[in-house]
């Protein structure tokens, strides 16, 4: 199994409004066919403010599921619309 793990450090402006939406519009993903875990967190309340805001953890069969679901068009649209409101990110793709 392939665990893939994005942080995302959103940008100032409207962050709580860009987070509320994003949390809308992350469950999207949840629906690609290749995606067998899925959670999403968030910074918890009174931490350093140069943590990342919000992390996506999501499973996979196997490395060719990870990538159709990069190449799936609903991820495409979700990283349209995140590349917009975020400042950095990170990211790391594991096996276990």
């Amino acid at each position: 199994m392939i665990r893939h793990i994005c942080m995302f450090k959103l940008k100032e402006d409207n962050k709580q409004g860009n987070l509320e939406e994003l949390l809308v519009r992350v469950q999207t993903l949840k629906t690609i066919e290749q995606v067998c875990g899925f959670d999403v967190v968030c910074n918890a309340q009174g931490m350093p403010d140069s943590n990342y805001d919000v992390a996506l953890i999501l499973d996979f069969n196997s490395p060719e599921d990870l990538q159709n679901y990069q190449d799936h068009p609903t991820h495409k649209a979700f990283g349209a619309f995140i590349g917009q409101i975020r400042e950095n990110r990170a990211c790391i793709d594991y096996e276990f």
